[in-house]
């Protein structure tokens, strides 16, 4: 087996022979440099786990010493031991990307601290998080069956993604055991919306808050508290998309609030943002606005009177707020609005919705490359992450921040991998989305699927007095028997949303303050 190789450089090397016996016994390899050139010309010719340097040597000093050795490997972790604390020296040694920082006289647990945490840091993470995930399985697996409230969910839901997360930066093997996991939590929650969400329209005092009542509660009272607030929606986002920036909006934001909502059924643009935007259930919306609402079989655009249906809701609770909206699909209409922010100053309210994400999962589906780059949930968080960083949507949230605004971020709702098809039939006029379906002549098992026969009870709206919805549960999606294989090939492993699963219901909503 091979020992992990220190190269350690100092003058005064014959002092440190205790620390070299004691690193030797700890199965470390460890070679000596007295000076900086020598140090230097044994990088060139061998390969280290990580090195030692002292700060202070004659001739080339230690961050001279360290710049070359950054030039011949700049991944190696370099550790500086020095006698002088001196602020500005600490500086330096940080700006060239030490990996610790030690001042003299060290011990041996502080060099076996800096070992760990240099080269076992991973297998130690990946020994741990495996060790902590297995002795939490069996606790979470009794909170799956023992959730009888949306509360209990909430928890559930937030304990996966924070072991999604963990095991997703370890090789520690357990990512099958919680897949299923996930998908055990999944079926069981498909039962608790089978057995509640119509019950939760019939008695409104135990249901959730559900998409169409976020303004009321959360926006409303800040404005009416002569708060400048910004409201942002992030089409199609996730809790552990959310999770994946969170660090990024820290170091402008304090949270005030972070909850996760319930998004309405179909958990689709067309339903769950207009009940955001109108503050009514879709079949509210077709009764009261008619003019704003667009059937299925339509081809017009779902979500085009986005600020006419807010006016509505503005004007519906009697509030004399005036509001500014903005639908971003690009980095050019994101900098616009960037520009835009002084002039917006005068509004109570200014609402920004942004369209990558739903976009990026619609590309993952239609493009190969997009489909190997985000290849699975890891590497899709981490496409959201980049963008985020790299896009002017981070400067959007700066400039936001620098203004003073409190914002309220939130999404319409969710998706999911779908990796399972069920089969279903319908007429020319059923719609197309993978994770519902609504028409009057539909085929299916009624065991895959929540069924609804009764629309009007849940809020929706009806094309034909037969029409029913179904909505797809776990990871399934529905596909036509037609030209089933291509189908099923072409749809499996993509994201997609509609239906009923934790990932697309329960999504995040964040009060945030600016610092």
């Amino acid at each position: 087996m091979r020992k992990d190789r220190i190269l350690w450089v100092d003058d005064e090397i014959e002092m440190l022979r205790p620390y070299l016996l004691f690193l030797d016994e700890k199965g470390y390899e460890v070679v000596t440099a007295t000076n900086g050139n020598d140090a230097v010309d044994i990088c060139q010719k061998e390969s280290f786990d990580i090195i030692f340097l002292d700060e202070n040597m004659p001739g080339l000093s230690g961050l001279e010493t360290l710049a070359l050795i950054k030039e011949i490997d700049s991944d190696v972790p370099l550790v500086m031991i020095t006698k002088n604390e001196e602020e500005n020296i600490m500086n330096m040694a940080i700006g060239n990307k030490i990996a610790d920082y030690l001042t003299k006289p060290v011990n041996p647990s502080q060099i076996l601290m800096t070992l760990k945490k240099n080269i076992h840091r991973k297998e130690i993470v990946n020994e741990h998080a495996t060790a902590a995930y297995r002795s939490e399985f069996g606790q979470i697996g009794m909170k799956i069956n023992d959730s009888f409230t949306y509360d209990d969910w909430v928890e559930v839901y937030k304990k996966l993604v924070f072991w999604e997360l963990e095991l997703s930066e370890t090789d520690s093997g357990m990512d099958e055991m919680l897949r299923m996991q996930k998908m055990d939590a999944n079926t069981t929650f498909s039962k608790f919306i089978k057995n509640n969400y119509e019950r939760w329209f019939e008695h409104p005092e135990e249901r959730p808050l559900m998409s169409f009542e976020i303004f009321k509660t959360k926006v409303f009272p800040l404005l009416d508290n002569d708060e400048k607030v910004f409201f942002v929606v992030v089409d199609n986002f996730r809790l552990d998309q959310w999770k994946m920036i969170r660090e990024l909006l820290s170091d402008y934001y304090q949270f005030e609030e972070e909850e996760l909502y319930c998004s309405i059924l179909p958990t689709a643009t067309q339903y769950a943002r207009n009940a955001i935007f109108s503050g009514l259930m879709p079949l509210q919306i077709q009764q009261m606005f008619p003019q704003f609402w667009v059937e299925e079989e339509e081809e017009e655009g779902k979500n085009l009177m986005e600020s006419e249906l807010l006016q509505t809701q503005i004007q519906r609770f009697r509030k004399k707020y005036t509001f500014s909206y903005h639908k971003i699909n690009d980095s050019v209409s994101c900098q616009r609005l960037i520009d835009q922010l002084p002039h917006l100053e005068n509004n109570n309210l200014n609402v920004c919705v942004l369209n990558f994400i739903d976009m990026l999962s619609h590309a993952r589906t239609e493009s190969k490359m997009v489909r190997e780059l985000a290849n699975d949930e890891k590497a899709y968080r981490s496409l959201t992450l980049s963008w985020f960083r790299h896009s002017a949507t981070f400067d959007l949230f700066r400039a936001i921040a620098e203004r003073g605004y409190k914002v309220v971020f939130t999404t319409d709702h969710g998706t999911i991998r779908v990796n399972n098809p069920i089969k279903v039939v319908g007429d020319k006029n059923t719609n197309v989305n993978l994770r519902y379906k609504v028409g009057k002549n539909l085929s299916y098992n009624r065991k895959e699927v929540f069924e609804v026969t009764q629309p009007a009870k849940i809020g929706l709206p009806s094309p034909n007095v037969s029409s029913a919805y179904i909505f797809a549960c776990n990871d399934d999606f529905f596909a036509y028997p037609n030209n089933y294989n291509y189908y099923v090939s072409y749809y499996k492993n993509t994201f997609q949303h509609g239906g009923v699963s934790l990932e697309e219901m329960l999504v995040p909503l964040i009060v945030m303050n600016p610092k």
